[in-house]
Parts: C-alpha cells; structure tokens; sequence
C-alpha cells in the first residue's frame, strides 16, 4: 500500500510539473511574440546583422557597403529589403533543410520577416544601452590576428586583355623556428579577378637551399608544364632532390573563407624555412591593365596536429569518373553524376562543391548497401559567385561499403544569363582546364580516418580567435 501510495503521488507530481512547465512555455512564447512584433535594431536586428552580415560588410572585406551599426543598415534599407526578400542576401546556397552547416549565414523564416517587420514599422533604433558590442574583426582576416603575414613577392601585373590567366608562383616564408600551423588564410589583393588558388607548403631541411628568393616569382603554366615550371621557380634543393612537400595547405574560391579546426584536428607541422607553393592561381578576365599582390595570414597552433586530415576530389581531375562524360550539348539541360565507394570509415569534415557558370543544382549524399542515407548537401540553385567549403556541425561518418554519391545539373540554354556562349556552344572538361569558360564537376571532401566516437565531435568549438597572441 505506501508503494501505491507513492507511485501516485509520483504521478500526481509529473503530472503538476508538466501543466507549470507548458503555462510558463506559453507565458513565454507569448511575451516574446509580443516583444518581437514590434522589434528595434539595438534589441532584436543588431545581433542578427553582427552574426549574418558584418563578417563580409565590414571595411577591408570583399562586400561594397558596411553594415555594422544602425547608421549604416538606416541608410540602406530598402537595398537590404529588397536583398533579403529576394534570397540574393546573405549568400548561401546550400539549402539549410537538407544539412545544417557551422557558421551559416542563411537567415531563419522568423529572422526575415522580424527584419520585414522593422523595416515597415519605420526603422526604429530602440534604447542604444541594449547595443551588443560588435564583432572585432582584425583588419584583412576573419580568424584574429595572424602570428605571420607573407604576400606574393612582388605585385602580379595582369593585362586587360580579357583573357584568364593562370600562374604558378612561389611565396618564400622563413619562421624563428620549426613550429605547428592550423590554418593559412588567403586574402586576395584583387578580389575582382582572383578566382581560385590552389596551395602548398614546400619546405626546406636546414642547409639544403641557399636561397628561396633564387628563380622566377611566377610562371605561366598556359605556356609551361608543370616540371619545367618547378625548374624555372627554382623549387629544387640545390644539389636537384626535392624538398618535403606538403599538399593543399589552403584553397581560395569566390565567397571562401579560411576552414580551421579544433585544436588538434588539422594543421600541419613546418620546417623553419620554406615556399608557399601556389600551384594554380587563376585570374579571371579584365578589359582594363591591372595588378595582384595577395596576401596569406598564418595561424601558428597551439598544439601538435594529432589528426592530421587529407583530401581527395571526386568527379573533374579527381579519383572517379563522370557518367556520363562531361560534355554539355548547346540547348540543353544534362544532368550527370560521380560515385566513390567507400574502402574504410571515414570521417567528413568539410565538403567543397565545385562546377563553373553553366551549374545549375547540385546534390551530394552517401547510401549504404540496405538503401539508408547520410545527407551531404544539396544545392538547389547554383551560384557560381558563392563556392564556399561547407564545414559540418559535428564530424560526419561515413561507414565502409557506403558509396558517395553526387549529382550535378548544367544548363547550357539561352535562359542561364550567365552562360558565356550566345548562341550556346558544346561545353566539356578540357584536358583538366580550369577556364571558366570550360566546365568542372567536383566534389572535394576534407576527411580523417575515423576513430570511434569521430561523430561526436563538434566541429563549432575553438574556432574564432584561438591563435597564438
């Protein structure tokens, strides 16, 4: 009987705390809606404008105007209204309901119209005490203060020949001592015609390179293949062995920002003298003569990189095939796809979807051999402006005997305003051409070998302003 008893009055209690705690959930919801339907910008728009917009509206970054405090997001309402409303602003592409990312800058349902609704009402500014404090952002970079500023060697002059250009070049480096990198972040000087860049660390045992500035700066790989290209940059020790090289350190793209990692994950470890390899750096056209001197940021690490990652590329110039191959009849739409299948667990950090101005969706996922599915990511309006490296939440596994999958759609019809071809042309791969003019089918991932409890891992933690000060 005092066990009944108890019980019940166990249920009694459940029962009592779960009426208080929906009236206190109500009472709660209901203020905020009430607060929020008539939102000021210190109160409700600021911190929606600091997370989501002033990483790239801040002076010395790629965007046109600033938007940091009301003075500036008053003077361009309409401009952001019409930019919100329209999916054009912020840029992202991939479609949050398929994967959620880390650090997205696409806006809820509820954030746009709380911004619809500001707007409307008139704009109001609210109690300037309720102003968070904005983001400080370290000028040309968007991890912190780098521990090592280098650049290209001296400015890159580009003639206005409305032809792209592509370079190998050579940034020599020289550190107090060997030591840990976490990430090398790429600041373009001409983000107007800097398309992507590719690199690597080249690094030199003590005594076995006299000179790192000996050589051409750069070379123009249209002309030249790539052996000849590492003679002419000199990038041989001086008895002609090669040096250690470290592949695809950093990568830039339209719209990328520097991927680091938690501590520990990553990085890599560097001898004390060395080039920063650009093994590709290309140039977009320009109808105007012009220059580039970019700059790369350098991120000492705190610790050793204990897990080291790699990557691989499937599709264009990668380890699998395109079915079928990549060639875009004119008037058409093709839709084409590349599957990897999966040798041993992995773990996904960071993916990289990759197709010039003709893509039009893209769909990236793993399935198992029951027919069970792990979401990658889904584009389903490309934008050949916007290539960013997608870094997941928490580390994605992928179990052995899963295959990758990814598709692709082009449009090579008068209808995409940004197909290069009037009439439409036949477009292709071309012998590994990277002319934006060309096409590409990519999928780059960014993986470890997997250990257990690898998904469990937040990939959200440690990653602003951790750099050795």
């Amino acid at each position: 009987m005092f066990l009944k008893v108890n019980k019940s009055l166990f249920t009694l209690f459940l029962l009592l705390t779960l009426v208080y705690t929906i009236a206190i959930s109500c009472k709660s919801k209901t203020k905020d809606n009430k607060e929020i339907e008539n939102p000021t910008f210190s109160e409700h728009i600021a911190p929606i404008i600091h997370k989501k917009c002033t990483p790239c509206h801040r002076p010395c970054s790629a965007a046109p105007i600033d938007l940091i405090n009301y003075t500036d997001v008053k003077s361009k309402l309409r401009t952001v209204q019409l930019s919100i409303q329209s999916g054009l602003m912020p840029p992202w592409p991939a479609d949050p309901d398929y994967v959620s990312f880390r650090d997205e800058k696409a806006l809820s349902p509820s954030q746009k119209k709380m911004i619809d609704r500001w707007i409307e009402n008139g704009a109001p500014e609210g109690d300037p005490s309720l102003y968070p404090a904005p983001p400080d952002y370290p000028s040309e970079s968007t991890l912190g203060t780098p521990d090592l500023v280098i650049k290209i060697q001296s400015p890159v002059f580009l003639k206005g020949d409305n032809m792209d250009k592509f370079y190998m070049m050579k940034v020599p480096y020289e550190l107090p001592r060997d030591t840990f990198i976490r990430a090398i972040e790429i600041i373009p000087g001409n983000k107007k015609l800097v398309h992507h860049i590719n690199a690597h660390l080249v690094q030199y045992e003590e005594n076995e390179k006299t000179s790192l500035t000996s050589g051409k700066p750069f070379v123009d790989t249209e002309k030249t293949d790539k052996h000849k290209a590492y003679e002419l940059l000199d990038l041989p020790n001086d008895d002609d062995t090669y040096p250690l090289l470290t592949p695809s350190v950093t990568n830039y793209l339209p719209g990328v920002e520097v991927t680091a990692y938690p501590d520990g994950i990553g990085g890599y470890k560097v001898r004390r003298r060395g080039v920063l390899l650009l093994d590709n750096i290309h140039y977009g056209p320009s109808p105007v003569d012009t220059t580039d001197q970019t700059t790369f940021n350098i991120f000492y690490s705190p610790v050793p990189p204990r897990r080291p990652v790699k990557e691989m590329i499937l599709g264009t110039s990668g380890i699998t095939d395109v079915t079928p191959p990549l060639i875009i009849k004119p008037d058409s739409i093709s839709t084409f796809s590349t599957r990897y299948l999966v040798p041993k667990d992995m773990s996904i950090l960071t993916i990289n979807p990759h197709m010039h101005l003709l893509g039009k969706k893209f769909l990236a996922y793993a399935i198992g051999p029951g027919g069970d599915t792990i979401r990658l990511i889904r584009i389903p309006e490309w934008d050949f402006r916007w290539q960013y490296f997608y870094t997941f939440k928490n580390i994605v596994k992928i179990p052995k005997g899963y295959t990758i999958v990814a598709t692709a759609t082009f449009d090579n019809t008068n209808a995409n305003p940004l197909n290069p071809f009037h009439p439409p042309r036949r477009v292709s791969e071309r012998d590994g051409s990277m002319r934006t003019t060309d096409e590409m089918f990519q999928l780059i991932i960014t993986w470890m070998p997997y250990m257990a409890n690898d998904e469990f891992i937040s990939l959200e933690q440690g990653m602003k302003n951790t750099v050795i000060e």
